[in-house]
């Protein structure tokens, strides 16, 4: 029954109607509270008589409103008022994507535009583990300023039938009738026509179709009836975009071809995945350059050969090729780079080398969520076979077909992990131990020297051979890799051991070291050229898609392979095929809020690191510095309770202020320390010259005082205490302290951190006096915070995965077990990067590192 203009559900007044459809009917009300016009839809009217299905659309309703995206629909309130079941939403001024397929074919141009913007919300939904389950054009909204909202979510699973009979599905036209209680025949991916279970990849399928459809204005599966639609989704393949609209980019019409797989397996393995192949098509073609694309029509169905090339990438080719000025993207295959997967598993891949004589590749990586091992893998077989090695990460491969390896891996700070190095040949056997906390090596050319990146007293050494000191920084080290006539070492050499920005390097065996290359944000991977004239390595000055570039040793710098994905070089064959790998990394937030019962996901952008929680656990400190940051990175601040969100600036988060006034920020750079308004008012400076930040600090209990990690020159870091009235800084540790929080007492008058050893001490923060090292804390230990009464101590063991947090006392050392910090999925689970909880231990929040890799053999890239 419709409603009248005036009747009230809950705190909204119903304004005018504004559609109706399967899910209910569609109304414009006021919240008089905020003063605000939202969207309300009533739910059919079984839905008020049914328990069970009120009870899911409830749980799936706090579930949508908790995915805080520009492109998915707000859900503001849920509620039941006289027997109707509802839901207030942010209301949208626009038409949806329906109406404008209707009004004819969308441009190329405008496709590539609106289809970024849905896939970029479904990744958002899909990272969170919302599937939509019914996505189809009257599903999408698009505003009067162009924005794209994703309606639905959360309400899509209650459409479900629960016997798996398709025989009430509805008429396959383009609208959904109202009691409709499945999703729209002709959107349907094949397994949820079969009435099989369906996950995100099922989205992946419906978001193809509507691809198709907008490109071509003609839905590839729709029949005259839902019958013959279902049998035409499970078993043709729709005709060729390229026949129906020319125009239509040819990596355009391979991102649908692949959605519309009938496999799950063959579709994208992430959807952050495809969104970022979309935002990059759009980003790089011109509608002018799209235009002259039309060529012969393609086969309706690509061998799977092919289809493995569009598994990586089809759309790298064709960047490539328009970079270099290919016109109409006719590739020739002669000189385009040609990408060969050689892995099909979920997990994260730690570093790969080819073997001696390049037949075969050995690579480390930790697949869905065991440990990290060992592997073997040939380009011309797609199985990986372990290698009879125990579970290590590989350094690298000698001309002798030796490996180094490092042997238990614990976490140490930043981007450092700590091993065991050892040497073990290929064929396996027992490894012989090298040296202790080592994070890189690398063999000579001949087989008989390593270099290493060696951690002693809060430093990284570098050393070549083992023993001799050619650098030391107390930043970090990487990707370490000695030159083809042994000579010179070349690295990347990051200056903050939290950021993975830093200088390509190169230092001769008498210690004189050559920057070649510098001011990336992000720099993984680095080898020599098979002459070793040129330094080859990836990395980005501007976001997080590291591309390959090469460098001479007179410091002549050259774009290799430019690409819209994160890769990391690994290694470069003799024949020159390089081996890289593609990696989805992103920072996921998850927290649990006042009186919450279970912990749920907060992540905002893509690299979402959390940094200070207030006493009460409802306001959230955190930063961006991926790419949804900005080059400069971002500070926001959020409710832990709803979804509001506020961005105060640039910059990285260092520490929320005791009356939650004031966060305390370093620019992107570390060079500057600031303090952000919460509300209204004006930034201030606190920058000394002379120090260098770290991006860690607290503020003192009254809120007057902040203490810092910081270095002066090239000393290490150290804490600094500096009165916010104005003063000097001044030290109040040793050098080697300050690689994890620093936590400061209620009554001002201790600091916990760690120290270079992997230990927790108590500094006192006069800086009169040595510090103490807490009693019960164990090496991996990390401090949060201190408890409210000041006699305990929380900590965390940062790189486990499940972890437990514990609070110590400071008095006795008993460990007590407070919270288990978990994931829902295992695989790719690299560590926790940092973790905070309040005062009374009731809340917490956290964020850990999830990193998906596929690595690839490159040919053609010179």
């Amino acid at each position: 029954m419709a409603l009248n203009a005036g009747t009230k559900l809950g705190p909204y007044e119903i304004v005018s109607p504004l559609g109706a459809g399967g899910m209910g009917e569609v109304y414009r009300a006021r919240d008089a509270r905020l003063g605000r016009d939202v969207a309300i839809k009533v739910l059919p009217a079984e839905f008020s008589t049914d328990a069970q299905r009120r009870s899911r659309f409830e749980q799936e309703a706090r579930a949508a409103s908790a995915l805080n995206h520009p492109n998915i629909i707000g859900v503001y309130d849920i509620g039941t008022s006289d027997a109707h079941v509802w839901v207030a939403m942010e209301l949208v001024e626009g038409r949806t994507l329906r109406d404008m397929i209707e009004s004819g074919r969308i441009p190329p141009s405008r496709t590539l535009e609106i289809g970024a913007q849905i896939a970029d919300g479904l990744a958002r939904a899909h990272a969170a583990g919302i599937v939509h389950r019914d996505l189809k054009p009257e599903n999408v909204m698009i505003s009067k300023d162009g924005f794209v909202k994703i309606l639905d979510f959360g309400l899509a699973k209650l459409t479900t039938a629960t016997d798996g009979n398709v025989s009430d599905l509805p008429t396959a036209a383009p609208r959904t009738d109202a009691g409709t209680i499945m999703g729209t025949a002709g959107y349907m991916s094949p397994e949820q026509a079969l009435g099989r279970s369906v996950d995100f990849r099922s989205d992946q399928f419906s978001f193809g179709t509507i691809l198709y459809e907008m490109a071509t204005g003609k839905s590839p599966f729709l029949r005259d009836s839902a019958p013959q639609t279902l049998t035409a989704i499970i078993e043709d393949d729709p005709e060729p975009i390229g026949t129906l609209s020319p125009r239509t980019p040819p990596p355009l019409r391979w991102i649908v071809d692949r959605c519309l797989a009938k496999e799950p397996d063959d579709r994208y393995a992430s959807t952050r995945d495809l969104a970022r192949d979309l935002k990059s098509i759009r980003d790089h073609l011109s509608e002018a350059s799209s235009s002259d694309a039309a060529g012969p029509a393609e086969p309706r169905r690509r061998p799977r050969a092919s289809r493995g090339y569009l598994a990586g990438a089809a759309a790298l080719a064709v960047f490539l090729a328009a970079g270099a000025g290919l016109a109409g993207y006719r590739l020739r295959k002669s000189s385009a780079p040609v990408f060969h997967r050689l892995t099909y598993r979920r997990g994260t891949i730690r570093a790969a080398r080819f073997a001696p004589g390049g037949a075969s590749v050995v690579y480390s990586a930790a697949w869905e969520g065991d440990p990290i091992h060992i592997f073997t893998v040939r380009p011309d077989n797609s199985e990986s076979i372990p290698l009879p090695a125990p579970d290590a990460i590989l350094f690298s491969v000698s001309s002798t077909g030796e490996m180094a390896i490092g042997l238990r891996p614990a976490f140490y700070s930043g981007f450092v992990w700590k091993t065991t190095l050892a040497r073990v040949p290929l064929s396996g056997g027992t490894p012989r131990e090298v040296l202790e906390d080592v994070d890189a090596a690398d063999w000579s050319p001949d087989g008989s020297t390593i270099a290493v990146s060696h951690l002693v007293g809060g430093k990284s050494l570098l050393e070549y051979p083992i023993g001799k000191v050619l650098y030391s920084t107390s930043g970090w080290i990487s990707h370490l890799r000695v030159s083809p006539r042994g000579d010179r070492v070349a690295f990347l050499d990051h200056p903050i051991r939290n950021d993975d920005g830093g200088a390509v390097t190169v230092v001769d065996a008498g210690g004189r070291r050559t920057v070649l290359s510098k001011g990336w944000t992000t720099a993984e991977g680095l080898a020599w050229s098979r002459d070793g004239s040129e330094v080859w390595f990836s990395a980005t000055r501007e976001n997080a898609a590291r591309a390959v570039y090469a460098v001479s040793l007179s410091g002549k710098e050259r774009l290799v392979l430019p690409t819209p994905r994160t890769l990391t070089l690994d290694d470069i064959a003799a024949d020159g095929r390089l081996l890289m790998s593609e990696d989805d990394e992103r920072m996921v937030v998850r927290a649990l809020p006042p009186g919450g019962k279970e912990d749920h996901e907060l992540s905002y952008l893509d690299w979402t690191l959390v940094r200070d929680l207030s006493a009460d656990g409802k306001t959230l400190l955190f930063d961006e510095s991926g790419e949804g940051g900005g080059p400069t990175f971002s500070v926001f601040l959020r409710n832990t309770e709803t979804a509001s969100v506020v961005r105060l600036g640039a910059g990285s988060a260092v520490a929320l202020s005791p009356d939650g006034q004031w966060v305390l920020s370093s620019s992107f750079d570390n060079t500057q320390l600031m303090l952000l308004p919460v509300r209204a008012g004006q930034p201030r400076t606190l920058t000394t010259p002379s120090l260098r930040y770290g991006g860690i600090g607290s503020f003192f209990p009254k809120g007057n005082r902040i203490v810092v990690a910081a270095q002066e020159g090239n000393r290490g870091f150290r804490l600094y205490v500096q009165d916010l009235a104005g003063g000097k800084p001044q030290a109040v540790s040793p050098e080697g302290v300050g690689s994890s929080l620093t936590p400061v007492s209620p009554d001002g008058a201790w600091i916990a951190t760690k120290t270079a050893d992997d230990r927790v001490y108590l500094f006192p923060s006069s800086g009169s006096g040595a510090g103490r090292e807490v009693p019960g804390s164990e090496p991996g230990d990390w401090p949060i915070r201190f408890t409210a009464d000041g006699r305990g101590l929380y900590v965390f063991q940062r790189g486990q995965f499940p972890c437990d947090l514990l609070r110590v006392d400071l008095a006795t050392g008993r460990r007590e077990r407070v919270f288990t910090f978990k994931a829902p999925e295992a695989a790719g689970l690299a560590s926790i990067n940092r973790a905070l909880v309040t005062p009374d231990g009731r809340s917490y929040a956290y964020s850990y590192l999830r990193t998906l890799s596929d690595l690839f053999a490159v040919e053609n890239v010179k």
